[in-house]
């Protein structure tokens, strides 16, 4: 069956091979057994359902919370000729009634569902009639209350299949999860003696970095970055509606092709705005985080996130929405100390609501991890380590730091500081708070250090301190910057809650004690040429089709693509990705039978659309 199962993968998908653990996964599935697949995204994760759905007799039930990503993967299964449908709340009663129909056909193999649906009537009774083949549950870290988007209708899946006439092969995906989110999954889909892969969370084409400008420079700051890939596609993340405004207004004052999303447009300007950007009519979305789950576009070469994410895993599922297909892209987050602010208030806000319908104690619980996990954003955004190891050691899949070469971190050069005597002042400030028995947040602190006229410090009394007013000569930047480096290695600590405060702990009292010394690194100060050599290296790194062989060629082939787009109605992507287009220049093919040796091209899309292609690439030879 693993032989079927690569000539449907080569005929449908236009691959030779198969990725790392998809093969195991697949062959898994199609001796009938049940699977978890943790999978970063881009790895092939709905290959492993969709290809055993294909070769196994009978209808594959894919659930989802996603209903963008229903259509898009629908499309592009139907575009690669395999019959495919979803059913979801975005279809009028008739056309879901038409859907049911055609499933019970027999000649539809996948059938997309919200988990919503698995008790509704009808959907139960083609259940019972239907033959399933396998159930494949997307996104399921959302059946994990530890997880980062738990939704109470992933609860339902395991009575779900339970209920079935004879139990079908299970299998569970997901690109972010932790050890005990891994646990949470096996355990709450009573998933049977399953084969557990876990091919790590690295995306090496991906690039992070993390940006500090002034509150005041963050506008300055994202324009430049845009501007910097302006004939890329990327989309912007901000927290809030009304950020989501201000800055695609911003960016189109600017000249960006940019539109918007956020939960408070209507269904329909929603639906538009979705529509250009995943038809390249608008090369920028600005959106919050309910824009893009599940949207399978491959061609965005860069997630910016405007306002900080509260944890690493919402920040690392939104920013791996870049480079899909494999191509280079990038993961910028501007960081500003008020996000953590806005993040906190979004926590405590959470917490109050969940203490009115459930126990206190559990409620505490996940209130409690949800601020460990903001703490976790804050040390990404504020650490001088590499970038991605941090992130792989969140995810359990390293013990050991190390450098990437492929970060902000890494590309900028450091230089270790002595900053001992100023880690003792601003611990000794903190020290003498408490034995007044005060505690303040961080800014209060800069203010008392830094000597502050202003009127919470003096009303207070905090010009009395002894350490009123030691480092008035210091930038405040400065001090935040050392105070963050003191939380960061654990002489401090920031409590959670609407007014987090900043104690001192074992380690730091030590630190003072025992007159230990403290070192950080710092950016060096580049001349001012370099500076603007290494700006204008970055800004040349990744131009349109630089992936690409012929970058000529590329283009000629982009337009091509978006024109057989257009004529079949579905957006570019759908019909090759860059990566396919790259592979294309590389090997430019002159026969179909040579272009099926392209990577990404499978017969169907080869009879359908390779003469256009081949008949381009003969004229770019001709010259």
């Amino acid at each position: 069956m693993l032989e079927q199962a690569q000539k449907v993968l080569k005929e449908h998908f236009g691959h030779d091979g198969f990725r790392p653990n998809q093969g195991e996964l697949i062959e898994r599935l199609l001796d009938r057994g049940d699977a978890l697949a943790v999978m970063p995204t881009g790895a092939g994760k709905s290959l492993v359902y969709q290809i055993p759905a294909l070769v196994l007799d009978g209808l594959a039930i894919v659930i989802s919370p996603l209903i963008s990503l229903m259509k898009d993967q629908v499309n592009a299964l139907n575009e690669a000729g395999v019959k495919a449908a979803f059913l979801n709340s975005s279809l009028e009663p008739r056309e879901q009634a038409e859907v049911l129909e055609y499933a019970a056909t027999g000649a539809c193999k996948l059938l997309y569902v919200a988990p919503e649906r698995l008790d509704a009537p009808r959907f139960v009774a083609l259940c019972k009639a239907a033959k399933i083949s396998l159930v494949a549950v997307d996104e399921a870290h959302c059946v994990s209350q530890w997880g980062q988007d738990f939704r109470p209708s992933y609860l339902g899946i395991a009575s779900f299949i339970e209920s079935l006439p004879e139990r079908p092969a299970v299998c569970a995906l997901t690109a972010t999860a932790t050890p005990e989110v891994q646990r949470d999954i096996l355990g709450a889909l009573r998933l049977v003696d399953p084969l557990v892969l876990v091919s790590g969370f690295d995306r090496p084409n991906l690039y992070f970095g993390v940006e500090r400008p002034e509150p005041k420079a963050k506008r300055t700051c994202l324009l430049r970055l845009v501007r910097e890939r302006k004939d890329q596609v990327g989309i912007v993340y901000c927290s809030t509606r009304a950020a989501v405004e201000e800055v695609c207004e911003l960016l189109c004052e600017n000249g960006v092709a940019a539109t918007r999303y956020h939960a408070g447009l209507s269904a329909s300007e929603r639906h538009a705005n979705q529509e250009d950007f995943l038809y390249d009519r608008r090369s920028v979305m600005v959106a919050t985080n309910a824009f893009g789950m599940g949207i399978d576009k491959s061609n965005v070469s860069f997630v910016i996130h405007y306002t900080m994410p509260s944890d690493i895993e919402s920040y690392y599922q939104e920013a791996g929405r870049a480079g899909r297909d494999g191509s280079p892209a990038d993961c910028l987050l501007i960081y500003n100390k008020k996000d953590v602010q806005t993040c906190q208030f979004l926590i405590d806000k959470s917490f109050e609501e969940r203490s009115a319908d459930e126990p206190v104690e559990a409620s505490r619980i996940l209130y409690e991890r949800d601020c460990e996990r903001l703490r976790q954003m804050v040390f990404y955004c504020t650490t001088t380590d590499c970038l991605r190891s941090f992130i792989l050691q969140y995810f359990g899949q390293v013990e050991t730091a190390f450098r990437c070469e492929h970060c902000s971190n890494c590309s900028t050069d450091f230089e270790v500081e002595d900053v001992t005597l100023e880690a003792q002042k601003i611990i000794s400030c903190v020290l003498r708070l408490a034995q007044r028995n005060r505690q303040a947040g961080k800014a209060l602190i800069v203010d008392i250090l830094r000597g502050s006229k202003a009127e919470r410090v003096l009303a207070q009394g905090y010009d009395s301190l002894s350490t009123y007013g030691i480092m008035d000569t210091v930038p405040a930047k400065r001090v935040r910057y050392v105070l963050d480096a003191l939380v960061s290695e654990g002489m401090l600590v920031q409590t959670g809650g609407s007014y987090p405060v900043v104690e001192a702990t074992e380690q730091g009292a030590a630190f003072l004690r025992d007159r230990q010394t403290f070192e950080i690194k710092v950016p060096k100060r580049l001349p001012k040429e370099e500076e603007l050599a290494k700006s204008a290296a970055l800004r040349g790194l990744k131009p349109s089709g630089a992936n690409s062989s012929d970058p000529e060629l590329f283009e000629k082939l982009k337009a091509v693509r978006f024109r057989l787009a257009s004529e079949a109605g579905v957006p570019a992507y759908i019909v090759f990705a860059n990566a396919t287009l790259a592979d294309m220049c590389e090997k430019q093919p002159a026969t179909e039978e040579e272009l099926l040796a392209v990577s990404g091209v499978g017969q169907v899309k080869a009879e359908r659309y390779g003469a256009a292609f081949i008949e381009a690439i003969r004229e770019h030879k001709a010259g």
